[in-house]
C-alpha cells in the first residue's frame, strides 16, 4: 500500500513538474472600436484582450481626411492627407484599453463652411500585429 501511495505522489509531483505553465498569447480586439469624429478630429478608442502578463501594447491609427465644400464636391490632391496617431497603454488582467486623437491639418485651412470627412480608419496592435478597419467616412 505505501508503495502504491509513494507512487501516486511521485507521478502527481512529475505531472506538476513537467506539464508546461498555460500562456495566453491569442490577443484580438474586445466588442466594438468606437470610431468619433468632431469637425477636424477624429478619437478611437477600444479595448484588446488575450494579452497575458505583458507591461504594455503599442496602439497606432491612421486615417485620410479630406477637406469638403458645402456643394459635397470632392477635394483636390492637395485637400486629401494621412493623419496617424500612436500610444502605449498599460496592459491589466490581461486586457489593455486604448484611445488615441487624429487631428487633421490643412494649409488652406478646412474652416466652415467647409468640412472635413474622414475614412479608411485602420487601427493596429503594433505589438502583436493585429488590426481593424474601418472604411468610413465618419
Amino acid at each position: 500500500m505505501r508503495r502504491v501511495f509513494v507512487a501516486i505522489l511521485a507521478t502527481l509531483f512529475a505531472s506538476v513538474l513537467f506539464v508546461p505553465q498555460a500562456v495566453a498569447g491569442s490577443p484580438h480586439f474586445v466588442g466594438q472600436t468606437s470610431v468619433v469624429a468632431d469637425g477636424n478630429t477624429l478619437t478611437v478608442s477600444g479595448k484588446i484582450a488575450g494579452l497575458g502578463n505583458e507591461e504594455q501594447v503599442d496602439v497606432q491609427v491612421t486615417a485620410d481626411a479630406r477637406c469638403i465644400n458645402p456643394g459635397g464636391n470632392k477635394p483636390q490632391a492637395g485637400n486629401k492627407q494621412s493623419f496617424s496617431a500612436a500610444g502605449q497603454f498599460p496592459v491589466q488582467n490581461g486586457k489593455a484599453e486604448f484611445s488615441l486623437t487624429l487631428t487633421a491639418t490643412f494649409q488652406p485651412d478646412c474652416s466652415p463652411p467647409m468640412t472635413v470627412e474622414w475614412s479608411n480608419v485602420v487601427v493596429t496592435d503594433t505589438t502583436h500585429n493585429i488590426s481593424q478597419s474601418f472604411p468610413g467616412p465618419f
